[in-house]
């Protein structure tokens, strides 16, 4: 008989997460890609990587992510929404959370979660402001990589004020603060205080901070700087705000545990050749819809 294990994906704007878990819910593979637009070669590496480590093996599968859907039904899987999906995680894993801080490539999303009550969930995609995107194109600005904008950041000496209502008022502001010849560290600190507060005055609304908060994404996972400039705002303690184990992973690691509510299987044979057929088919007239 075959193993059985549990696939989630996650292929956001810029990124591509996969989790796979075994028969107990253990992480046995992760994988975190940026796909840079090429969305359909990046997710058949994957799917081949999956099959080395684990022949004769068939799978559950869950998606998720803003570029998720197209793919999910060229494979004809389930697709989960991707809150919905970190919820699961959240649910399941760390119960005892009161917030939950998502900073995507394209959006920010904040969930409060109260006992006896749904999930308040709250979401802004309409402005790149709060965004990794915002960090990504002032890390261009500055001729550095996002990473190297973060430890610049870490010896930051003051923080100039920055608009954070827009993003495209803010990236003026910093262009001003170069032509000053303000110090790299602080311009690097600047520019993750606005993504934070953009974040916090957008979504917050008259909500609390109460811990326990969990930060996830990829900003906040990678940008230890980003993570401070949230507790500089909302005035938290080092304790309060945590960096959960597989942060970058949430919406991909919540699809591969909803997918253990499948019934059916599918091995990554039958995945593969359902996304390639798809594309004959596509190529024959009929829309796409990721790609």
């Amino acid at each position: 008989m075959k193993a059985i294990n549990k696939i989630g994906i996650d292929i956001g704007s810029t990124t591509l997460k996969t989790v796979v878990l075994n028969s107990t819910n253990n992480v046995i593979h992760k994988s975190y890609v940026r796909h840079k637009a090429g969305i359909g070669e990046v997710f058949l590496a994957g799917i081949a990587e999956i099959a080395t480590l684990f022949p004769d093996t068939a799978f559950k599968i869950n998606m998720t992510g803003s570029a998720g859907m197209g793919v999910a039904e060229r494979i004809q899987c389930a697709f989960v929404q991707e809150v919905v999906a970190a919820i699961e995680v959240i649910e399941t894993l760390y119960p005892d959370t009161h917030t939950l801080i998502d900073l995507g490539g394209e959006d920010a999303k904040i969930v409060f979660f109260e006992q006896g009550k749904q999930p308040d969930i709250r979401m802004n995609g309409a402005c790149a402001g709060g965004t990794g995107a915002f960090i990504d194109q002032m890390a261009d600005l500055l001729n550095i990589t996002p990473a190297a904008l973060g430890r610049q950041a870490e010896h930051c000496t003051k923080i100039y004020p920055v608009a954070s209502r827009c993003g495209v008022f803010a990236k003026t502001d910093v262009q001003n603060l170069i032509a000053r010849n303000v110090s790299a560290p602080d311009v690097a600190m600047s520019i993750l205080q606005t993504v934070a507060m953009q974040a916090i005055t957008t979504l917050f609304r008259g909500n609390k901070a109460r811990p326990k908060m969990l930060c996830i994404g990829g900003p906040l996972t990678f940008i230890p700087a980003l993570r401070a400039a949230f507790r500089n705002i909302l005035k938290l303690d080092d304790d309060d705000l945590i960096l959960p184990e597989n942060s970058e992973f949430f919406p991909a690691l919540g699809c591969a545990l909803l997918a253990e509510k499948q019934e059916g299987n599918i091995t990554l044979q039958e995945i593969e050749n359902r996304f390639l057929n798809s594309k004959k088919i596509l190529s024959i007239g009929l829309p796409a819809t990721a790609f």
